[in-house]
């Protein structure tokens, strides 16, 4: 019971994060994205600092909850940062959220609770899992994280834009679809974070300091870094609405991925059951689409635009930022 507790605080606090993130990249010009650029300009972003604390917040309660409860079991409850992430993002950005957003936000919850309580898993060996599985299953989780960047880079935003000024100014459609992309991506590569995370906390029971002479360790930041990178291109490159859904589900569906094949935590084998858990995962996997193509997304989109063009002005003229409109500076 304490992992569940800790594990829906972690999805508060990424919530949190996600929200002060995509704060801070709103004022930044699309061309820094998925570059070194892009997180330069963020460390002049106080609002910035404030995410990168609340998602450490949510990492250190994650790894708590890891370290009580199964992969399987703790990290699809992070699936709950969506429907916090929304609540945030519309006192944050001033957004009205009606029927279009809560309903697909809920079904997208009780599709996760009918997906664990018909897969049923249960306890894993994290410790026993062999040098060669932990080689294989790294190699197709960043195989997939690289096949999903390559796409993202085909979209408005970044160096690979299709613009004719390479500022970003595609059509909304394919700048939310690159949002989505990029944060599909994230969320893949913290579902190895998270696995990565759970091989770590094996060697608790040998001591604090033998976490530090474990490789999972820094394998494990190096994939969080990763992740973290490919998160701010993600709110860089669309709404908050857009890169939030694949970000939110990727993560738990990697992990449970990871819990089954690597972790050897079992589940129902039931034909009953097995088919009411994908009839589950089709309710989320619409809820996403319903998400996407929420009128919040066009009207966010509006106003990112004109925060957007006014950080283009200042970036061509490299001086202060001119006085804008006091609607443009609320939102």
């Amino acid at each position: 019971m304490l992992s569940y507790f800790l594990a829906v605080l972690a999805a508060g606090a990424n919530a949190t994060s996600s929200v002060l993130q995509r704060k801070a990249n709103r004022e930044i010009p699309q061309k820094e994205n998925l570059s070194w650029k892009l997180i330069r300009s963020l460390l002049h972003k106080p609002v910035w600092f404030g995410g990168i604390l609340a998602v450490t917040v949510g990492f250190l309660l994650q790894a708590t909850a890891l370290g009580e409860g199964e992969l399987s079991v703790v990290e699809p409850i992070l699936v709950l940062e969506l429907p916090l992430t929304l609540i945030i993002a519309s006192r944050v950005f001033g957004s009205n959220m009606g029927w279009r957003e809560w309903v697909p936000a809920l079904a997208m919850t009780a599709g996760l609770a009918g997906l664990l309580y018909f897969l049923s898993p249960t306890p894993g060996r994290s410790d026993k899992v062999h040098p060669y599985v932990w080689l294989i299953g790294i190699g197709v989780n960043l195989a997939v994280v690289g096949a999903l960047v390559a796409w993202g880079r085909q979209g408005p935003a970044g160096r690979n834009g299709g613009g004719k000024d390479g500022k970003g100014n595609g059509g909304k459609r394919s700048s939310s679809h690159q949002a989505a992309v990029f944060g599909v991506a994230g969320g893949t590569a913290f579902g190895l974070t998270a696995a990565l995370m759970k091989g770590m906390t094996t060697h608790f029971s040998n001591g604090f300091g033998a976490i530090f002479t474990s490789w999972q360790l820094y394998a494990m930041v190096s994939t969080g870094a990763l992740g973290m990178f490919l998160v701010q291109s993600a709110l860089n490159a669309g709404q908050l609405i857009a890169a939030q859904p694949g970000l939110t589900l990727s993560d738990p569906i990697v992990s449970i991925l990871w819990g089954v094949l690597a972790f050897h935590e079992k589940v129902s084998g039931g034909t009953l059951s097995l088919l009411f858990a994908a009839l589950s995962t089709l309710l989320m996997a619409a809820a996403v689409l319903a998400l996407a193509r929420s009128p919040v997304l066009a009207a966010d989109q509006q106003r990112a635009a004109q925060q957007q063009a006014a950080a283009d002005r200042r970036d061509q003229r490299g001086g202060e930022p001119q006085s804008e409109s006091p609607h443009a500076a609320r939102s």
